[in-house]
């Protein structure tokens, strides 16, 4: 699933308009985006939480040389599904 299919499904179930669904969507990846940046965790009862991981810097291979390369830290968003979710899915 996209997300012009997630919100035409977003705007069937709610009864919204497919503009306001497509609105409120956005307006909750923006909201978690900029609470992960602030270095927050979002988590939705049930649904699962987002948080950031930090990855430490390490070396790497170039898969066209062969040359050894530096691969830098970095932060990475991630996401935890919980029980709700889970017992859902199986």
């Amino acid at each position: 699933m996209n997300k012009s299919e997630l919100v035409n499904a977003m705007a069937e179930k709610s009864g919204l308009s497919k503009k306001d669904a497509a609105s409120a969507l956005n307006a909750l990846m923006d909201v978690i985006t900029d609470a992960l940046k602030a270095g927050e965790e979002v988590a939705l009862t049930g649904f699962g939480s987002f948080h950031v991981t930090k990855r430490e810097a390490r070396e790497g291979r170039s898969p066209t040389t062969g040359e050894v390369i530096q691969i830098p830290a970095r932060n990475c968003p991630a996401f935890k599904a919980g029980k709700v979710l889970k017992d859902a899915v199986n």
